[in-house]
C-alpha cells in the first residue's frame, strides 16, 4: 500500500532510479580543518571549517554545521557549496 504524502512536508527523494541504475545527487568533497565548536540547542552539532575540493568553488574555505561525529581530516560530501553557516556567538555564562 502506497504512503500518502503529509500535507504541508515536501517527500524526499535523494536518489533517483534509471532502469537497473541507481543515480544520486552530485556533491562536492570537502576536507575538515578545523573544529570551531558545538552548537545547536543542545549541543547535538559541531560547526566546521572545510576546503572544498572539487568543483566550482575548488579550494574555498567554508563554515558549516555537521551532525554526528566528525574529527579533523575527515571527508564531507556537499550538496551544494555557496551557503555557509552563521558565525558561532563566543558569549558564555
Amino acid at each position: 500500500m502506497a504512503e500518502k504524502p503529509i500535507k504541508g512536508k515536501p517527500q524526499e527523494m535523494p536518489e533517483q532510479q534509471v532502469g537497473q541504475k541507481v543515480t544520486f545527487s552530485p556533491a562536492f568533497s570537502a576536507e575538515v580543518k578545523e573544529l570551531v565548536g558545538r552548537t545547536g540547542s543542545r549541543g547535538e552539532a559541531v560547526q566546521v571549517r572545510c576546503k572544498v575540493l572539487e568543483g566550482r568553488d575548488q579550494n574555498k574555505i567554508l563554515r558549516r554545521n555537521v551532525k554526528g561525529p566528525v574529527r579533523l581530516g575527515d571527508i564531507l560530501m556537499l550538496r551544494e557549496t555557496e551557503i555557509e553557516a552563521q558565525k558561532l556567538s563566543q558569549r558564555r555564562k
